[in-house]
């Protein structure tokens, strides 16, 4: 369900006006060499892959995680998602858990989100790359500056949206979300280094729908098959 009213930039024109600034310049920049001399996750045709798979004006919910996973086969453009066949990431198995605990979902056999992307979840890491093996490698180069403005953009929406944010890396992003129009849903990270302390029993899952439904909109079905 959209509404007329938000018939504002789409993730296309404001990657393509961004990609115009200086500080994206010296981006893409730092990217492109990472990609020519390391190995660096995602696969570079995947970067953008988030913005891609979720319209702007479809976007009900926004997950928003730190950067991508930084092993082997794992990364795939999405926050917290791997492709099927993968070996499920200890961060994504307590979502399911928490998911399981909280709505009564089957927790999955396989890490694919693309079917919460697709209803409007958009799937978004605060850092769009990283180096094999270094976490937060391609911190502080600018990608932290694209990713505020898809936030900023989301904020303008005249339909309410949920932002569920984990960790204080995506806390970070709050102070820049209307909380009289939107709804922020915020805890610990699911990473096993901090999971029980808060993010069990949280119940995002629930809390977001039921703010979903209050404001009209379609609920998520937060299946994975």
């Amino acid at each position: 369900m959209s509404n007329k009213g938000d018939t504002r930039m789409t993730f296309k024109e404001l990657l393509e006006n961004e990609k115009k600034k200086d500080y994206f310049l010296q981006l893409a920049k730092f990217v492109d060499y990472e990609y020519k001399h390391y190995t660096v996750y995602p696969p570079k045709p995947m970067l953008f892959r988030s913005l891609g798979l979720t319209n702007y004006d479809h976007v009900r919910v926004v997950i928003l995680g730190q950067d991508p996973y930084h092993e082997p086969h794992q990364a795939n453009g999405l926050a917290f998602s791997v492709h099927q066949g993968v070996e499920i990431p200890p961060s994504l198995k307590n979502i399911y858990q928490e998911c399981h605990d909280d709505v009564g979902i089957d927790i999955p056999d396989h890490g694919d989100l693309t079917a919460w992307a697709k209803q409007g979840v958009l799937l978004l890491n605060n850092v769009l790359s990283v180096r094999a093996h270094q976490a937060n490698s391609h911190a502080g180069k600018g990608w932290e500056i694209f990713t505020l403005e898809v936030i900023k953009e989301i904020n303008k929406k005249d339909t309410p949206v949920v932002f569920i944010l984990w960790g204080k890396n995506a806390q970070s992003k709050e102070q820049y979300i209307d909380q009289s129009k939107h709804l922020i849903l915020k805890s610990a990270h699911p990473s096993p280094l901090s999971a029980y302390r808060g993010f069990f029993g949280s119940k995002p899952f629930s809390k977001a729908n039921r703010f979903l439904v209050e404001h009209g909109l379609e609920p998520i079905d937060w299946t994975i098959k």
